[in-house]
């Protein structure tokens, strides 16, 4: 009888039932404002993913339109410069007002090629900051925010 009243003693005082539900509901509650702020910030990062998504595609568009529109214009600008030439050549009186002409041609689209490449690369290079612009914008407050915390 001596050891049941000792085995007893032992559970009465190392188990309180009402401090037990007070700290279960105590650490639910707890658990329950934490989950609600992690979803509101996961919530509010999901939403500035997306405008940072779209951002980017509005201007991979705009960027895209205004490359295929230079190197149109580009196109247009030799076509010009290859049918004045053609219709020069059917002028020609002799073999060496043909080669003056060819030769100037030639120089002439040369110096049109290089400023048409300076430009593509002007403009693709400009694109590209554009594109990569929200990205960034977001990257460097994502950072500013680690460096608050």
């Amino acid at each position: 009888m001596a050891t049941a009243k000792k085995t007893e003693d032992a559970f009465a005082m190392s188990f309180d039932p009402s401090k037990f539900v007070g700290s279960f509901r105590e650490f639910a509650e707890k658990g329950a404002v934490q989950s609600k702020e992690a979803y509101a910030k996961m919530k509010t990062a999901a939403e500035e993913a997306t405008k940072t998504v779209e951002a980017t595609f509005e201007n991979a568009q705009s960027g895209s339109v205004e490359l295929g529109l230079k190197a149109i214009d580009a196109l247009r600008t030799n076509a010009e410069t290859s049918l004045s030439h053609m219709e020069a050549l059917l002028g020609v009186k002799s073999i060496s007002e043909l080669v003056e002409l060819q030769t100037a041609f030639i120089r002439k689209q040369a110096e049109l090629a290089v400023e048409q490449a300076k430009s593509m690369q002007e403009a693709t290079r400009k694109v590209a900051e554009n594109v990569a612009k929200p990205g960034k914008q977001a990257a460097e407050k994502a950072m500013s925010s680690f460096k608050g915390a």
